[in-house]
């Protein structure tokens, strides 16, 4: 697997990768979870999907499988800035306003969304490198960009999946349920740390050169 990073302006450089993404994205939120948000037959696509966005997808024998998005939390793109900002300004109906503890609007801080693993990954090993690859890319895009702290709202069971790939996250904000999907989700948080690789990040079987170079699944709840 290798890990790829953009934006939008030079998503050219990475032929059909960004349109696989957002089909990938169509097949797990619109067609699995049943999400109610912007998308066509083939793809989904929301208002955060801006030139304020950068992109970590994961590629693998030549087919996406894995991706998702992140943002600085002092973004702005018309009308929206951010997902959890937006909510917690009441402009998002899926999403309740008190999710966020208090408001977050700095370069230091950015939020990871729409997070997607391919179910073509068969295997733990499988998933569970994908995942890494794609956090360790949202890492390292936000790091160079002097970031020191990743949010997401996600499923509460992220947060032991990242414990276990060597990323320190923890929940910040009470828990609510999503009655679309009937998932928990909360706001999470951790330091905008690349990962070592570890025996769950990395399966045994990879070669040498894909431990060492490999860098960079933050799941959100829908936006309207």
């Amino acid at each position: 697997m290798e890990n790829i990073t953009f934006r939008l302006s030079d998503l050219h450089k990475h032929g059909d990768a960004f349109f696989e993404f957002l089909k990938l994205r169509k097949h797990f939120f619109v067609d699995e979870l049943g999400w109610d948000i912007p998308h066509d037959n083939d793809m989904e696509m929301d208002q955060y999907d801006n030139p304020t966005a950068y992109y970590s997808l994961v590629v693998h024998e030549g087919r996406v499988v894995g991706g998702a998005r992140t943002m600085p939390t002092d973004a702005k793109w018309g009308q929206h800035t951010y997902m959890l900002r937006d909510a917690f300004e009441s402009k998002l109906d899926d999403i309740p306003a008190d999710v966020m503890p208090s408001l977050i609007k700095t370069p230091e801080v950015w939020e990871c969304t729409r997070l997607v693993v391919s179910d073509e990954l068969r295997t733990q090993a499988d998933r569970s490198h994908c995942l890494w690859l794609i956090v360790n890319g949202l890492v390292h895009e936000a790091e160079l960009a002097g970031a020191r702290e990743m949010i997401s709202l996600s499923p509460l069971s992220l947060v032991r999946a990242l414990r276990q790939l060597g990323f320190a996250a923890r929940k910040i904000g009470q828990s609510y349920k999503n009655e679309g999907d009937g998932r928990r989700y909360a706001v999470l948080a951790m330091p905008a740390q690349m990962s070592l690789p570890t025996a769950q990040a990395v399966p045994a079987g990879l070669p040498a050169a894909s431990r060492q170079h490999s860098r960079p699944a933050i799941v959100h709840a829908p936006a309207a």
